[in-house]
């Protein structure tokens, strides 16, 4: 068995990022930016007006003093003459402001009557003017890689791009391994149960970018795990669930290695997640996880979503951690690293007393995963410990 740390490095080297390609801007969101973007314009590409009011030249604003409209500035349309003395120009939010004025009196500080206009008590410090490229300027850059957020979709809208560069979206083939496995709705014998695990990677993968698709249930035979390979072809990266341990069913590993699985390593000290395989089968890396339900969603979130991640551009790290005091105590662990599902209270974290890799109801419940050492000792509540956080809806 290797340490989780080293098995995640040997999981980042079978991959990198992938190609790029140009999406539609309105298509963008959470993509990965694979090029900057860079802005054709200036934000705004004039000094516009801040709020609602009058422009006019500030040298002479006071309170009591009048001045004759000449004209109106909407936005969207510039006042076509220059504002001389004694004149101002009625304006509104985001409007050009007039050639000769660098001052808008917001409309609450002002009268009007007919085409004068008064500036009535004492008016606010101003300017109320936007100047050009206050927000940016033509050339500027948003830096990939990132995952693009809507407030940096409605950015590159502003910089006036319609397209964008991207990172290909990773495609994943899950291939469910058991002849105890049926489709969720089929009719299950009394000795089979309802396959989840695919269905909840798929969730956890398409949240992170990929593209994965669900490939029939390979029974426990040779022919049925080759042609379950054979429907894997193409994708980026395979990943089987089931059948990765050394029972005398368990056929995935020599089948993999007879299509010419190059492994990369088999077993990993943690708890749940063991046996979890690893290697690259012709141009897709593959990972072969655990069966049991906890065990391929816990893997799934420690390894599989940090490799999609590295294949998106965004760098090669783990599962984002956080810390948090226990709740209650903890008793020893053992020599493998322990992820406990574990609610998250005001207290602390609160690890649930059954950790048993069946119980998928637990891992529902839970929005952390409390990260023990290997062979760490007891520990009190109030102690601070490292949790990956589980997305929550």
């Amino acid at each position: 068995m290797i340490p989780v740390a080293e098995a995640l490095d040997q999981l980042f080297a079978l991959v990198g990022p992938l190609g790029a390609e140009r999406v539609a801007l309105r298509d963008a969101a959470g993509r990965v930016l694979a090029a900057d973007a860079v802005a054709t314009r200036d934000q705004p590409p004039f000094p516009a007006a801040a709020m609602d009011g009058y422009a006019l030249r500030g040298a002479e604003v006071a309170p009591g003093a009048r001045f004759r409209v000449v004209g109106e500035a909407p936005a969207g349309r510039r006042h076509p003459g220059a504002v001389g003395p004694g004149e101002a120009v009625r304006i509104f939010t985001g409007a050009p402001m007039p050639e000769g004025a660098d001052r808008v009196v917001i409309q609450e500080d002002t009268a009007r009557e007919g085409d004068t206009m008064t500036v009535t008590g004492t008016p606010g410090p101003g300017p109320h003017v936007r100047p050009a490229g206050a927000d940016f300027s033509r050339g500027a850059r948003l830096e990939a890689p990132r995952r693009l957020s809507a407030a940096d979709v409605a950015l590159i809208a502003a910089m006036n791009l319609p397209e964008v560069q991207v990172t290909r979206r990773p495609e994943v083939a899950i291939l469910s391994t058991g002849d105890e496995l049926v489709m969720p709705g089929e009719a299950a014998g009394e000795d089979q149960i309802v396959a989840s695990n695919a269905f909840g990677l798929k969730a956890l993968l398409e949240a992170e970018g990929a593209t994965a698709r669900l490939l029939p249930v390979a029974r426990d035979t040779e022919a049925s795990l080759r042609a379950g390979f054979e429907l894997a072809a193409g994708a980026d990266l395979i990943l089987t669930v089931g059948g990765a341990s050394v029972g005398d069913h368990d056929l995935v590993a020599p089948v993999a290695q007879a299509l010419g699985m190059e492994t990369a390593f088999y077993k990993v000290a943690m708890r749940p997640g063991k046996p979890l395989m690893a290697g690259r089968l012709g141009e897709a890396a593959m990972i072969g996880l655990p069966g049991s339900p906890v065990s391929a969603i816990v893997c799934g979130t420690v390894f599989v979503a940090p490799v999609i991640r590295k294949m998106l551009g965004l760098g090669a790290a783990p599962a984002q951690r956080a810390r948090a005091p226990l709740a209650r105590g903890v008793g020893a662990n053992g020599p493998r690293q322990h992820y406990m599902r574990a609610r998250l209270t005001e207290a602390g974290l609160d690890p649930f007393d059954s950790q048993d890799s069946a119980l998928l109801s637990l891992l529902a419940e839970a929005d952390a995963l409390l990260v023990r050492p290997p062979d760490d000792g007891p520990r009190a509540a109030g102690e601070v410990m490292d949790y990956v956080p589980l997305p929550r809806p």
